[in-house]
């Protein structure tokens, strides 16, 4: 497939390309470009115009773009990019849509005192914070789009905190950090780079006619002890398996 990626620069960018490129022709988008880039473009996601343009002739498109702070650019990126997203989308009859975003998009502050085995199909309730609520303003744009749309199937894949191969929270490979302290709780939605990345491809690859609904979300994140939410979902529509436990973190013995 012709796979177009809007944010490819962004922290989980980098591994989503990795994941696809010998299997896809992928087109890498962002405001600018790195070393690593191929077949890039230069497009700004809060830009109608580009986003439309870059979108022509594409099989999917997969938005990794975010922006978690300054209220006007966080709500240009998160809401209106997505906005920019499914207008190009329904313009170039683009019918595999891939979103991502944290958990609390859905899941916000007033599933945080549950602990059971809470599922991505539960109503959406993000809360008050700035990332959390634009983030959920681009979904439900997403989710509009897609009823209005027969030909679209839009799949969302939530994360939080990301490991690397030094098991380092965060950043794009974090070269040189110190690994985290043996017995570090974790957080129930914590993910290696990779295990994210090869959800996404999962979704890429999945037959659209196997999906029970043309809007699908889910939570994903490693195999960890909390149970507090559930990846089941990913693991059974999607046959995605995460290969890291993040034991090495979390075991105390």
């Amino acid at each position: 497939m012709k796979v177009l990626i809007l944010g490819s620069n962004g922290m989980l960018g980098p591994w989503v390309s990795e994941a696809l490129k010998d299997h896809h022709e992928i087109i890498e988008t962002d405001l600018k470009e790195i070393s690593s880039n191929s077949n890039f473009k230069k497009v700004d996601i809060s830009n109608t115009d580009e986003v439309i343009e870059a979108a022509v002739g594409v099989d999917a498109i997969i938005n990794l773009s975010v922006l978690r702070t300054d209220r006007v650019l966080a709500f240009n990126v998160n809401s209106k990019g997505n906005l920019n997203m499914m207008l190009a989308a329904e313009k170039h009859k683009v019918s595999r849509i891939i979103n991502t975003g944290p958990h609390f998009q859905s899941a916000g502050p007033s599933y945080e005192n549950f602990d059971f085995e809470i599922n991505p199909d539960i109503p959406p309730q993000p809360g008050v914070n700035l990332y959390a609520i634009t983030k959920a303003l681009g979904q439900e744009i997403c989710r509009v789009f897609t009823e209005k749309n027969p030909y679209m199937y839009l799949q969302t894949l939530l994360f939080y905190n990301f490991y690397n191969d030094s098991l380092t929270l965060g950043g794009r490979r974090n070269v040189g950090k110190p690994p985290q302290n043996k017995g570090t709780d974790l957080t129930p939605f914590s993910v290696r780079w990779e295990d994210a990345a090869s959800a996404i491809k999962k979704a890429l690859e999945i037959d659209l006619n196997k999906l029970p609904t043309r809007t699908e979300t889910y939570f994903v994140f490693a195999d960890l002890p909390h149970n507090k939410f559930s990846n089941k979902k990913a693991k059974e529509q999607l046959g995605w398996e995460p290969k890291f436990d993040l034991k090495e973190l979390w075991d105390r013995s």
